[in-house]
């Protein structure tokens, strides 16, 4: 199993792992994805998505991952519509890197939705 060879600790390692809960529950598991709420939400619906293969940030994405992305996203869209939120919309948010507000060194996916979302992207 992939934990086996894990390098990082982060929480979503250890939430991979089941040392401890995922979020405010666990939304969505399979052998290559997470998915559950987010612990402090931004919107009525903030689910992250993560894949169980460690890799810390977009920018140490390789070649070959370009499949577990794309799936990454295809499982975003599920939830979104198992969750009633495709119809009216969402956003979908990688943070990379720390000026990307990145803060765990694990890729995750945002799903963000459920309510009129304001746009906010400006410099500190």
């Amino acid at each position: 199993m992939f934990l086996r060879f894990c390098t990082m600790t982060t929480i979503f390692t250890q939430i991979i792992a089941k040392e401890i809960p995922a979020g405010k529950g666990l939304v969505y598991e399979d052998d290559d994805i997470m998915a559950f709420h987010d612990i402090h939400p931004l919107a009525p619906v903030h689910v992250l998505i993560i894949p169980k293969k460690e890799i810390s940030s977009i920018n140490e994405l390789e070649d070959t991952d370009g499949e577990l992305m794309g799936k990454m996203l295809l499982v975003a869209r599920n939830i979104a519509r198992d969750l009633n939120i495709s119809e009216k919309g969402y956003k979908l948010l990688y943070r990379v890197g720390e000026y990307g507000g990145q803060e765990i060194q694990h890729i995750h996916l945002h799903l963000i939705g459920g309510a009129r979302l304001h746009e906010d992207i400006r410099p500190v």
